[in-house]
């Protein structure tokens, strides 16, 4: 990687960690990147992309920014900048390093970099609609885990089963499951969707599929390029994975089990499929939406 003479030179002479903030939060502004892979302006990823890499903590104490750096960290830090700048590089691709609902995740292109609404039906731990005791719980489309691994660090008492069609995917949950210390609690499946879960049954099956409709996935900026495709393209409206699941997930329900699975910005087109169906859609105090509840009970009576 051959570094133009502006990054060569702030290698040189930048000294501290408040000098490569700045730095980064210049050359992002002045970039036309785009943020959502974990923050939404320049200067949070500045922070975060420095801090991530020098392996500091987010509440890394403002009179410790005057540190001095060594000449490898600087190394790193330019080249990291350089590359969310010049590959338009999503952050945690460049740190391996995500965070969801306040857990640390191993991160890197095999996976989609997290980010879900469905974190706040966790720590509200799915209430009201979870009320087993003991529940058994599947993440469906489980990427990095970080869906199912949070659950199992939330919810004491849950038992999670992750499961994806891709082994890379499972690879990088093993990761984080390793990681995180929730085996046996938390354990991983490879799976075309149900095909290799037989007749088990759940309390819970919660997904993020893939749901990006063809249309969108062309039109992506370029930093979603770096994300593997087979995380987010699902046919011509969005919803060919969502159709399978909605097919198949009541066989693998208990009786008073739900489903929730987000689609995004692929909901009008869900609704326009199955104008019959009673979709609850959830409201995030904290933002998002595109994420529908229904009970095995709806299932059975809509796509038996």
């Amino acid at each position: 990687m051959t570094l133009s003479p502006t990054y060569q030179e702030a290698e040189q002479s930048l000294e501290t960690v408040a000098d490569f903030i700045r730095f980064a939060a210049s050359q992002f502004h002045q970039s036309d990147l785009y943020f959502g892979h974990g923050t939404d302006n320049a200067w949070d990823e500045a922070v975060a992309i420095v801090l991530q890499m020098l392996d500091l903590p987010q509440d890394y104490p403002q009179g410790m920014l005057t540190a001095k750096l060594l000449a490898d960290e600087k190394k790193h830090l330019i080249h990291a900048i350089f590359e969310r700048v010049e590959n338009r590089k999503p952050l945690a691709y460049i740190t391996n390093k995500a965070y969801f609902v306040g857990l640390e995740f191993y991160i890197d292109e095999r996976v989609l970099v997290p980010r879900s609404p469905i974190a706040e039906l966790i720590e509200n731990d799915f209430y009201p609609w979870l009320e087993a005791d003991n529940p058994r719980i599947l993440d469906l489309c489980c990427g990095s885990g970080c869906i199912g691994l949070a659950i199992a660090a939330y919810i004491d008492d849950a038992e999670v089963v992750l499961s994806d069609i891709s082994d890379d995917a499972i690879t990088v949950a093993d990761i984080n499951n390793e990681r995180l210390g929730l085996y046996p609690k938390a354990q991983t499946v490879v799976s075309d969707l149900f095909e290799s879960l037989s007749d088990e049954k759940f309390d819970l099956i919660v997904s993020n599929p893939p749901y990006v409709d063809s249309e969108d996935l062309s039109d992506m900026p370029a930093e979603y390029q770096h994300e593997p495709e087979i995380g987010l393209g699902s046919g011509e409206d969005g919803l060919d994975i969502t159709r399978r699941i909605l097919e198949q997930a009541a066989e693998h329900l208990t009786e008073q089990g739900c489903l929730i699975v987000e689609v995004g910005n692929s909901w009008p087109a869900l609704e326009e499929a199955f104008p019959n169906v009673p979709f609850s859609w959830i409201e995030f105090e904290k933002g998002g939406d595109g994420v529908f509840l229904l009970t095995r009970q709806q299932l059975l009576e809509h796509f038996s």
